[in-house]
């Protein structure tokens, strides 16, 4: 602590109130925007929605820039000692007590001050490394402010009713095709879902009080609790020529974790209290973790934060050594990993085999359309860092030779640190080339259908993964096949497909080089085939389910379907769960009906 006399320069209040301007600055726009889905989903206008889902990304660094630039114009912030820079933090943390996004203000004070500060001044006593609020039972006590969920009581008597209520209070500006055909159809789910039960006195629906906007879906999100048994559910609702419909009953924390899936975009929810939202889904998904559920919500940069915290509480409690990571070594990227903690490090080289045109800026710009673009479950999110310190004691010192021959500019050797100056955090997966090796007969059908499925959903979200090779793609906890080698991705409406010309004459087929011009957006689907489908069981069922990918024509038509505005459904659930809506769904045969 410093001596009372130096506890009291005016200006460390003066820009404890400016961070904090900035912050409610950065939350205000993206409240609006988030807010705003909710009309653009109304009107259907699927393009504006990924227009805002983009250039929301972009909020919070614009205003970290501009609180910096104001805190350097108006104070000469990096001129301060560092005792008016701890007098700024406890000014904060007081400014902070009566907020409702105290967790967020912290990241964005932490993301201000490292812009100015050096990194050896990254401790407790001038950023927030440990959070300095509480956000338990965080609620606006104002009468007229939103709760942060809705409960519901209906009785048997009253659950059809209810149903109808629960959504229709979101008060959609646009008709439903048939509520009451869809009200029955949640009803049947239910059913089939807990059979007959026996109705508790607690009996509840609590649903989240904002929708959650994502490509061209809206979800109702919240839980059924009865007795000691609570029901994680989701209703996605959609669009068609007639209106709204509700498209499926999704229940439980398995279809939570899928529809919340680090694999996806950000949702668009309107919150007040953030924190809130995130106890409430943990609930929910009490395996998923905070900073991820903050990833999902749209707050990357708290979600960031809360990882890395989990990071450092991590390395505390463990004691293995940061390694190469085990597969085919990328060409662009040096990857490693700590046995120990379910993620993978990645930093890009400052050389590339010829056969590698490109450079780090632009694989950054990749990365960056990534972050930016729906990636429809099949492509892994990304955190990115900077000047990142790592004890060196925990590395092996193959992984240090190789970032040293690899690497060098991006490494800096500080004493007992090694600090890397810039990096991607992903989440570790096992490559689908190392999982077919091992696999099973049924693995190795399942995972070589998803292959195929994960390219069509990408497909139909504009994305051209490059290089197609299985040890680009991973395989999930859960099974599914996730795309996460960026560098060569281009968007789909930006690549010429093309069949290869017959060949002139018989010394091009004898020849190892093509025999036609190629462009540099050209692709040939009909090479792909060599080059994946050398195991015969590999190719048996690849050419059962995913022969189309080997047609020129199949990517042509999305394309062309893409230019003339199209956005494709891709949906965060199994395709079986969907409602039939031609006809109200009736009761399970020799089921008794729900009571209502």
């Amino acid at each position: 602590m410093f001596p009372p006399q130096q506890l009291n320069d005016a200006r460390a209040y003066a820009i404890a109130c400016a961070l904090l301007e900035g912050f409610d600055r950065h939350y205000r726009l993206f409240r609006e925007s988030s807010a705003a889905a909710k009309q653009r989903f109304e009107r259907a206008d699927w393009h504006g929605q990924q227009r805002a889902q983009r250039e929301r990304i972009e909020f919070y660094d614009k205003r970290v820039d501009e609180a910096v630039e104001r805190l350097q114009r108006e104070f000469s912030a990096h001129e301060l000692p560092m005792d008016v820079w701890h007098q700024i933090k406890l000014h904060y943390i007081g400014l902070l007590t009566n907020h409702l996004q105290p967790e967020l203000a912290e990241t964005f004070f932490n993301s201000v001050t490292t812009k100015i500060l050096h990194r050896s001044y990254f401790n407790n006593n001038f950023i927030f490394v440990r959070p300095a609020i509480s956000t338990e039972y965080l609620e606006n006590d104002e009468p007229a402010s939103q709760p942060t969920f809705r409960a519901y009581y209906p009785t048997k008597d009253s659950l059809r009713e209810t149903l109808h209520r629960i959504v229709t209070n979101y008060q959609l500006q646009r008709d439903f095709d048939d509520l009451d055909r869809d009200v029955e159809n949640v009803l049947q789910a239910v059913h089939a879902q807990f059979g007959t039960f026996r109705w508790r006195a607690n009996f509840q629906i609590q649903v989240l009080s904002s929708l959650f906007f994502r490509n061209k879906g809206a979800y109702i999100v919240g839980k059924i609790i009865n007795g000691f048994r609570e029901t994680p559910f989701a209703l996605p609702i959609l669009h068609n020529s007639r209106g709204l419909y509700i498209d499926a009953v999704l229940f439980g924390e398995e279809d939570m974790q899928m529809l919340f899936s680090f694999a996806r975009a950000y949702f668009m929810v309107d919150m007040e209290i953030p924190a809130a939202y995130v106890q409430f889904l943990r609930s929910l998904m009490p395996r998923k973790p905070r900073w991820e559920i903050y990833n999902a919500l749209g707050l990357h940069k708290q979600g960031k934060n809360i990882f890395y915290r989990d990071f450092l509480y991590h390395l505390r409690h463990s004691s293995d050594r940061f390694r190469i990571a085990p597969g085919i070594k990328g060409m662009v990227m040096l990857v490693f990993d700590l046995p120990s903690f379910p993620y993978v490090f990645k930093v890009i080289k400052d050389f590339y085999p010829p056969q590698k045109d490109t450079t780090r800026e632009q694989i950054k710009a990749k990365y960056l359309l990534v972050k930016q673009h729906d990636r429809v479950g099949r492509m892994a999110d990304t955190m990115e860092y900077s000047n990142v310190a790592f004890p060196r004691s925990r590395f092996d010192e193959d992984l240090i030779a190789e970032l040293r021959h690899y690497c060098p500019s991006l490494l800096e050797e500080d004493g007992e640190h090694l600090v890397i100056k810039h990096l991607y955090i992903e989440r570790r997966m096992i490559p689908l080339n190392i999982y077919l090796q091992e696999a099973a007969p049924e693995q190795m059908a399942h995972a070589v259908i998803e292959y195929g499925n994960a390219i069509k959903d990408l497909v139909a979200a504009n994305i051209f993964p490059g290089d197609m090779l299985w040890k680009n793609f991973g395989v999930t906890r859960n099974g599914k096949v996730v795309f996460y080698d960026y560098d060569e991705i281009e968007y789909i409406t930006d690549c010429n497909f093309r069949r290869v010309p017959p060949p002139r004459h018989e010394e091009d087929e004898l020849s190892g080089e093509p025999w036609y011009s190629v462009g540099p957006k050209d692709v040939f689907p009909e090479t792909f085939e060599p080059f994946l489908l050398g195991d015969p069981r590999v190719r048996e069922v690849f050419m059962q389910h995913h022969a189309d990918l080997l047609d020129p024509a199949f990517w042509q038509g999305h394309k062309e379907r893409i230019l003339a505005g199209h956005v494709h459904d891709v949906f965060p659930y199994d395709v079986s769960k969907r409602f039939g809506r031609q006809r109200r769904v009736k009761a399970v045969p020799g089921a008794e009906p729900l009571p209502v």
